[in-house]
């Protein structure tokens, strides 16, 4: 089963032999289901779409379903059924029912038969509902009920996944009871206990304080789109052009478990979250593939405060790809640094045959006990969240791994299309290898390109991972999930080794590959002594003010500043206050000149 960002017709005019529309959950949402190599054919049709693959156990509503049908119907022959007692507005129908209900055949088509959600909310809408209650265990149906009731609908959903249930309950009926529904609390409270009602009167609306700008405004009260990702905030595309920008930001604070990424005694924005980065863009767009990705420079998050991000996506090229860019930084003061280039595709590799065989069929386990404490030694300080490796296996130059994360990052884990720290505990396992594979098995790696990923399922909590070279400090990856269900392909990883000089700029704050360096300089040309002070004549055995010098046409003056202590000029004066607005001026104007500044280069050499 795979849900579809489309509409029905257009989905049903591209499905492959055997595969069946599921449900229509709204006017761009669409699930079809089938056999496994028709539904493959048929997203191959759906280029352009937004298509994910559904984690589930059967091909739910198709032809598949139909050998169980007569069994199902026996049973439900033999049971009694009644009138509902409230309207009831079926999801088979889209329209009210009331004596088909009583007919068991009625429940045999619910399985087979799609689910006309949207529909059923529709008619809801056209009888004057305004307020909608989702009775279940999470808010799936809340969430697409959103999309198709009319504006000024309000949807509650009574329970919500990993949630106090009481609660959340009360919650809702809160909820509901401020929105002029009638809800009867005197259940509560057994035994006659008195519940005091609001005021008759209505409450007088004077403020004291000045408007604010409503809560919960979100992006779209600023002109700006909400991305719908963890790690970004708000989308905008640009006047006369198909690109798009995205901004968010980083921080420990918001982002706890950030801060369990430290190499080299810094905190580091992971190379795997420039992936997630990119594919969240990516997909906003229509581009699902990441062609490649190289990493020019590290992101280091400080300790307070946080680091604005922009992810900038390209107008499309012939065939459909385009450019990505990450830039951050950590203030409006400071410049952008760029810190990742790549291309975004629309067409990736058909879907793997996962991992079904585990542990792989002739590997030989590969202790991890004290893997982590191996690599603490080699500089990864990580934290419990990135503390994933769990078990591996080595056969020839193969690596496996099994890889989970804590139950607490399960919940925040959905909304990623693969967890950053799930995709980065899935390399641990190179430290394990034999023959070095990531280096020579003593120095600090990290990611520095990465070429045809795709994640073929989102929201994985654990993994099965299959290492495989690649290359010259390069390697393949398969990752599926704990039950072998495909879940992303990384066709080529390139490892780089960051040196010790590199770790200490980090471990300072600072990330930047520029450097100055110094040449001394022989004296200045002497005149005349009784020349000196002279206005037509130039100052005897007095420096020479280079700054002053190269800014004016006219003969030099000594510097009035401390780089000279001559005595003070005709022209404008080298004032003390520019060697606060501008250190490199300031650097100039010193003994010295500075031979070269080097040009900007690739974090790794």
């Amino acid at each position: 089963m795979a849900s579809v960002r489309a509409g029905e017709e257009e989905v049903r005019a591209v499905l492959a032999g055997g595969v069946s529309i599921a449900a229509v959950n709204g006017p761009r949402s669409v699930v079809i289901s089938g056999g496994e190599d028709a539904v493959a054919e048929t997203m191959s049709r759906l280029q352009g779409f937004k298509v994910t693959r559904l984690r589930v156990s059967h091909a739910f509503h198709s032809a598949l379903m139909e050998p169980m049908l007569a069994g199902f119907a026996d049973i439900a022959s033999q049971l009694d059924y009644g009138i509902p007692r409230i309207p009831v507005v079926s999801t088979l129908t889209g329209r009210p029912v009331t004596e088909e209900l009583q007919d068991f055949r009625y429940w045999v088509r619910q399985v087979r038969e799609p689910v006309r959600f949207a529909d059923a909310v529709t008619a809801l809408a056209e009888q004057g509902v305004t307020r909608y209650v989702e009775v279940g265990p999470d808010t799936v149906l809340a969430a697409m009920a959103e999309d198709v009731a009319p504006v000024g609908a309000h949807v509650v959903a009574a329970q919500r996944r990993d949630r106090d249930e009481s609660r959340t309950l009360l919650t809702a009926l809160g909820d509901l009871h401020t929105r002029g529904a009638d809800v009867d609390f005197t259940a509560l409270h057994p035994g006659g206990h008195h519940l005091d009602g609001l005021p008759t009167y209505p409450f007088q609306h004077h403020r004291y304080w000045q408007p604010e700008r409503p809560a919960g405004a979100g992006p779209a009260s600023l002109g700006l789109a909400a991305a719908g990702h963890p790690l970004l905030g708000a989308a905008v595309q640009l006047a006369d052009s198909d690109a798009v920008v995205f901004t968010g930001r980083l921080s420990t604070q918001t982002q706890p478990w950030l801060a369990d990424h430290v190499v080299g005694g810094s905190v580091l924005f992971p190379g795997t979250g420039f992936v997630e980065l990119a594919l969240a863009a990516g997909g906003q767009v229509g581009c699902e593939v990441l062609d490649e990705l190289v990493l020019a420079a590290p992101l280091t998050l400080p300790e307070q405060g946080g680091t604005t991000i922009q992810v900038s996506v390209g107008a499309p090229a012939e065939g459909g790809g385009r450019t990505v860019a990450i830039h951050s930084r950590t203030d409006d003061t400071q410049p952008w640094v760029r810190h990742a280039d790549g291309v975004l595709g629309t067409a990736g590799p058909l879907q793997p045959a996962g991992l079904t065989q585990w542990p792989p069929p002739g590997a030989v386990a590969v202790p991890v006990d004290d893997a982590y404490e191996t690599m603490l030694a080699r500089g990864y300080g990580y934290g419990p969240v990135f503390q994933g490796l769990t078990a591996a296996w080595q056969r020839g130059d193969e690596m496996y791994a099994e890889i989970s994360l804590p139950e607490r990052i399960h919940t925040e884990a959905a909304r990623y299309g693969l967890h950053p720290a799930l995709l980065d505990a899935s390399l641990h396992a190179l430290g394990l290898a034999g023959d070095d594979q990531d280096g020579d098995g003593a120095g600090t790696v990290l990611p520095f390109s990465w070429s045809g990923v795709v994640v073929h399922a989102h929201g994985a909590r654990g993994l099965r991972v299959r290492i495989t070279p690649a290359g010259d400090r390069a390697v393949a990856l398969a990752l599926a999930d704990l039950s072998g269900s495909p879940v992303a392909t990384v066709g080529a990883l390139t490892l780089r080794e960051i040196t010790p000089e590199q770790l200490a700029v980090l471990r300072q704050g600072g990330t930047s590959p520029y450097r100055m360096e110094w040449v001394p300089v022989g004296s200045p040309p002497q005149a005349d002594s009784g020349a000196a002070g002279s206005r037509s004549g130039t100052a005897a055995r007095t420096p020479i003010c280079p700054l002053w010098s190269r800014r004016s046409t006219r003969a030099p003056y000594p510097c009035p500043t401390s780089c000279s202590g001559g005595p003070r000029p005709l022209g404008p004066p080298c004032r003390p206050t520019s060697a606060r607005r501008s250190p490199r001026r300031s650097a100039r104007c010193s003994s010295g000149w500075p031979r070269s500044v080097s040009r900007p280069r690739r974090w790794w050499s």
